[in-house]
Order: C-alpha cells, then structure tokens, then sequence
C-alpha cells in the first residue's frame, strides 16, 4: 500500500532543480518539508510550543541540523558507531539558517521555536547549506507559527571570470568566489562568502545576481504557503506597557545624554548606565503600576532610541567617533617566547592574541562529515573566556558563536596561505579574545595575520578585517554607516558587516540585519567604507611587522619533501611497517608517505632529517649505467659474485671481472661481507645488473668497461625488492 501523495513545488537555480514536497512526512510538526537537489534530501520541519515562556526578553530560537551520515551510505567512524555532537559544518549550518530567520519574527514573540533539519540522502554532489536555508523557510512559511517571510538562499561563484548561480561541490573547488546569501523578495538580509581576493565591484555584482535568484525562490515558497500552508496561530506578544514607556522616557528626558557624553571605558561607561537604571526603578518604587521588569525593559527601548537618534541627526557615536573613524590601534609581535608565531592586536578595549603553530602533514585533521573534504591542514580556532568581557561564566566547550567566528577567520587567511605543495605544513592558529567591545572575529583575523608573519609563514599579502555597522530611520531614507562598531553600537544598531581582505581585495564576508533588509545604497557605502578602514588597519598593522620573516621559529619543526616513484612506496615501508619504523628509530624523525609518492620527513634535527633522507634515498635509489658503487658481497660462486651496491639491489661482477689479472678463484678476491668498489656495465631489460670491479682498477669508461666485458654465466637478483610490499600510507 503506497502512501499518502504530497504537493510538490519547483525552481530552477542555475543548472538543478529544487524541490519542495510536502504532505507525506513527519505530519505531527507544525511545518514539514523535504527540500530536494539531485539525490540530496533535507527532511525540515518548524514547530513552536504552544505557550509562550515566562521570564524572557529574547526569542527562543533554535535551529539544529542533523548530518546523518547513513544519507551518504556510511556508518561513523567513532567507537560508537553512530552520530555524535555537530560537527564544525553542521554547526556553520545552522548559524547560517538562524541568521535570516531570526529577524522575520515579531521580537517580543515568547513561544519557543524549533527548526530541525536532518540529512536523509547525500549524493556528495549538491551542497548542504543553501538547500538548509530554502528548506527551513519553506516549513516555516506553511507552519502554523506566526513569521514574516519567506526567505530565500542562492549560492553565486566565479570561474574563469564568470559569475555562476548555484554551483555544485565539484565547480566550487574550482570557483574563486563562495558567496552565499538570503532574503526576502525585497532586500538581501544575510552574506556569508570566502573569496580570493575578489574586488569589491565583483562582489556587489554577485549580491545583485543573487537577489535576483532569491526571488525566483520567494515566489514558489509563497505559492506553497498560499496553497497549502496552514492558518498562523494567535501567540502572546510580551509587549511593553506603554504607560510605563510613556513615564519612563518622561522620566529619562535629558538623562541619557551625559552617559553617552562621558568618554571613560567601556566597564565604567556600564557602570553609569546601570546606576542611571537603578534611579530610573527607585524613583517608581512607590508605584505599584510600575512593575520592575517593564521599567527595565522600557530603560532599554528609551536608551536605544536616544543612541541611534544621536548618530543620526548629531553624527556622534557613543564613544565621539566620527562614521569612519577607527579607534587606536596597538600591535605586538613574538610576545610568547617557544610559540611559533604570535601576534596581540589591539584596537580599542578589543584585544586578540592569536597564536601560530606548525605541524607535521601527520597532524592534519581528518573528518568524519557529509561535507566534499575528508582532511583539513589549516585549523582556526576562536576562544571567548568570560573575563574578556568582565564577567564570569562556565568555561568549557565550544559555543556556535565561537566555531562560527573561528570559521570566518580561517576563511579569511585560507587565499594568502602558501600552497601544501611550497609548504608541506599543517597549521593552527588559536585566537584568545582578551579584551571585547566589538568585532573580536575581526581582531583574531589581524593577529592570526600577524602570528603567521611572526612564525615565518610566508603568506602572500597581509591580511586585515574591519566590523561595519548600521543605524537607519524607519520613517525616512536616512541612515548612518558605521566603521569600527563597538560593542553598544552592534546591539543597538541594524547590522552586522565584517569585511577581510588584502590590498588586492576581499577575501571573507559576513553580514547580519535585524531589521527586513537593507537598501542598495548602503551595501555600495558600507563596502566602500570597509575598504578604506582595512588599509588604514593595514597601515598599523604594517608597523609593527609588514612581511613574514625570513626563517621559520626555532622551535618549528623542519620538512624535507622527497618525491619517489609511487611503485616502491613499499620499500620504504617494509613488510608490516618494519623499515620505515626502524629509520624513525634510527634517526628520531617523523616520515609520512602519501599515495602520489611524496614522503615528508620532519624533525627538530636537521641532521637527524638529512640522515633519514639519505636512508630513504638509499631505499629508493635505482642503479645508472656507468656509475660506481661501494657495495657488500652478499653471495659467491665459482663463475662471480654477486655485491649488494644498493640496499635492496644487487649485481653480478663475473669472475672475469674482479681484479685486473686473472682470478682463478672467485673467494680468493671477494669473501662473503667485502667491500669492493665495482662500475654498473649493464642493466638487461629484466632488471639483471651486471658489475665490473676491474672497471675501477683499470679507470675505465663506461663505454670501454662494456668493450672488455661481454658477459658471461650468470645472472644477478640486480633491481628485485627483497624488503616486502607496500603496506600502508601513512607512519
């Protein structure tokens, strides 16, 4: 018996066709979709409580995607056998889908909403994420929960100078723009994007082509919920009483400015807002209509009106600063003596110290995902303690706002990084935020920069990032763009927009609104504007260290790189591993042999790298015709002996050609174990090697050494590998 058949709704991005079917699964949510690109299938659903949460002053949001990795045939290679916490890419989803949700819902809106997408069919051919965004919106345009939109996402690339809608996993490799973004039918409201140092006027062509693209998504998913989607439920608004509102901006009038006006530090600028909000409760104390949470509620909505107000119609921000102006900047380079490379950035009470650190090719990280890559050598990591923002807190594990701007910065220094074949290192660079009032992400691109320059990385350009805000005026066109956002201005202001690049463009982009879009002109001034304040952080950065250092850190490990035929791989391994393990033995150093024949040998010791690159040259090395060799006798008969000149690789020297007279007795000349100098006369083609050790005596050449010798019986075990077969990749 077949099941229920579903309603199905389709769009054209690019070169796939995207679906949207619903009516057949997981009908006990409030909205259920399964999203469709090929063989790829996300199973979304939307569902909100039916009661609102008391206490709150935010949304209860969440968004979770779960990566199954049955969807792609696999079992998980954990001791568990099955999924575990998110990974890094799950987690970017799910930011990357909250991020322009969010903004669509009523604020004050209290029920809980939860958004879960599950992966239940991979082709590792179509990407994830914007088919997580278009899935979500979908099942949240046809639920029952109260929501402003639908949404779109499109994913934009360029290759060969050719802007490209949609492109699969495969053309993103090759693409030198990854540009996501969503919105409304009317204007962008989220971007994310790695690039290679992509100019700006590009990057806006790309946003205008995406919008154009999202909108083809807006209308189908608008059909669907006009066709199908459910009634929208009556929920609870916690709004704010607005004869408390009336009382307290009364109350306030004249107040709020001086605490704007004081230029002291971040902590004691807090210190006189909240000692202005205590005031604000005392003087209503006796009030018994006057309930304390809505006198702190409407403190906030009267602070934040004054703020933006002032910016507004005085061009004044909290801290005096002009739109474009940024705060003082202070660098430092090699603070912490045995780390690789570290950089400490400073800008404002903002302070970032990153730390760089160089491994082996063995120390790369291996992934167990849905996502194209199995390793990654380059690693960002992003950690916001609690006292960086003069507050205490839970230490431990790793929150989605710090995997989310780890990811941003490591995107931002992938294009400048030297390639894995100049520069067989594996990389990691952890960012301490030590000191927070706005844009840490974009400080830890700036020390991550300069702890690479400090441990001798030899990146192509310098790399800086710069947090841009936004405060517009709903009842006009007028708006103020930000450089620089502190902390007050990011939560009282419209936008987000972080921008890092080099001098010859953009490398990562990442924008957030709070409000239902933003108009083009303001993308044109905030690019604009980023574009100036990043070489003017440049500039400062420059002082302090403007290239990378001639020589890597002392205390970083050094690599030779060898290139060896793949085909005798398994001499280097040895049977069962033996070989390569008695050299690292030998010699301390750490080999790793990749399938194509690449073998690094890494080490502290130069000359423990050079003797273990000489055995893995003697393990490897062929015979040449009219070389000469010091070889061992391994074996005699009456007619020759054979000489081991190789290891691994042996020769005949005839009888005739032992000494220069004649040798009645093969052992009289070469005992079992001698050292004897012999010339390679003859190589047949089955690999048998035929020496001559009177060759050497007499100083022949090669070519009068095989006029002398014209062979004789015998043959030789010359080039056959006694040491085993290949076994395995890595040691």
């Amino acid at each position: 018996m077949s099941g229920p058949q579903g309603h199905n709704y389709s769009v054209q991005l690019g070169e796939c066709e995207i679906t949207f079917e619903t009516g057949r699964l997981a009908q006990q949510a409030g909205g259920s979709v399964i999203a469709r690109a090929g063989d790829t299938m996300l199973l979304v659903t939307a569902t909100a409580s039916k009661h609102s949460r008391e206490g709150l002053n935010f949304l209860p949001l969440s968004v979770e995607f779960e990566e199954k990795l049955y969807a792609a045939g696999r079992i998980p290679g954990s001791f568990f056998r099955r999924e575990g916490r998110p990974s890094e890419d799950a987690v970017l989803i799910c930011r990357l889908v909250d991020r322009p949700l969010r903004p669509l819902f009523n604020k004050k809106m209290r029920n809980e909403v939860q958004v879960i997408i599950t992966t239940i069919s991979s082709d590792g051919e179509k990407h994830l994420d914007i088919l997580a965004v278009n899935g979500a919106s979908a099942a949240m345009a046809i639920s029952d929960i109260p929501w402003n939109g639908p949404v779109g996402a499109v994913r934009v690339g360029l290759i060969d100078d050719e802007l490209i809608v949609n492109p699969n996993i495969a053309q993103t490799g090759n693409s030198t723009l990854d540009l996501r973004v969503a919105g409304t039918k009317d204007a962008i409201m989220m971007v994310e994007a790695g690039a290679e140092e992509v100019p700006e006027d590009i990057m806006l062509k790309a946003l205008k082509l995406a919008h154009e693209e999202i909108i083809k998504v807006v209308e189908v998913i608008q059909r669907m919920r006009d066709e199908v989607g459910k009634a929208k439920r009556e929920v609870t608004i916690a709004d704010n009483d607005p004869e408390t509102v009336a009382a307290a901006e009364a109350w306030l009038e004249g107040k709020i400015t001086p605490v704007l006006e004081f230029e002291g530090a971040k902590a004691e600028k807090g210190d006189k807002t909240e000692a202005l909000r205590e005031e604000l409760l005392a003087a209503f104390a006796d009030d018994e209509s006057k309930a304390p949470n809505d006198l702190t509620a409407a403190f906030g909505d009267v602070f934040k009106k004054v703020t933006r107000k002032r910016i507004l119609e005085q061009g004044i921000r909290p801290d005096g600063r002009r739109g474009d102006e940024i705060r003082p900047i202070w660098c430092e380079v090699g603070l912490l003596p045995r780390a690789h490379g570290s950089g400490v950035f400073t800008r404002g009470e903002t302070q970032v110290m990153s730390i760089a650190t160089l491994g082996t090719p063995d120390d790369e990280q291996r992934l167990d995902t849905l996502g194209p890559r199995g390793t990654k050598r380059f690693m960002h990591h992003y950690n916001f303690p609690p006292f960086c923002v003069g507050e205490t807190g839970r230490v431990g594990g790793t929150k989605r706002r710090e995997v989310g701007h780890g990811a941003l910065a490591e995107r931002a220094l992938i294009p400048v990084l030297p390639s894995e074949a100049d520069f067989p290192y594996t990389l990691r660079i952890v960012s301490e935020t030590l000191g927070s009032n706005g844009s840490s992400s974009m400080a830890s691109v700036c020390g991550s920069a300069l702890s690479l320059m400090d441990a001798g990385v030899p990146i192509k350009s310098i790399v800086s990032g710069i947090a841009m805000g936004l405060i517009t005026d709903p009842d006009s066109d007028k708006f103020s763009v930000l450089s620089d956002i502190q902390g007050l201005e990011d939560a009282l202001g419209d936008m987000d927009f972080k921008v890092a690049g080099t001098r010859q463009g953009i490398t990562a982009l990442q924008m957030d609104i709070k409000i239902a879009g933003i108009p083009w002109a303001v993308f044109e001034q905030a690019l604009a504007q980023a574009k100036e304040g990043r070489y003017h952080i440049m500039e400062q950065m420059e002082k302090t260290l403007s290239a990378p250092r001639d020589d890597l850190s002392t205390y970083a490990p050094r690599i030779i790189t060898i290139k060896v035929n793949p085909e005798i791989i398994g001499k280097i391994i040895g049977p069962g591993g033996k070989t390569v393990r008695s050299i690292q033995d030998e010699t301390g150093a750490r080999i790793s042999i990749e399938d194509d024949g690449t073998v690094f040998i890494s080490t502290h010791d130069g000359a423990a790298a050079q003797l273990a690159q000489v055995r893995i040259e003697e393990l490897t090395a062929t015979a040449e015709i009219g070389a000469i060799y010091t070889g061992k006798v391994v074996r005699t008969t009456d007619f020759g002996a054979f000489v081991e000149i190789l290891p691994g690789t042996d020769g005949l020297v005839h009888i005739s050609q032992l000494a220069d007279y004649r040798v009645a007795n093969v052992e009289d000349v070469a005992k079992l174990g001698d050292e004897i100098m012999v010339m390679v006369t003859n190589i047949s083609p089955e690999g048998k090697i035929r020496l001559s050790r009177q060759a050497v005596l007499e100083g022949w050449t090669i070519e009068e050494a095989q006029e002398r010798d014209k062979g004789g019986r015998g043959g030789s075990r010359g080039g056959r590998d006694r040491r085993g077969g290949r076994d395995r990749r890595r040691h």
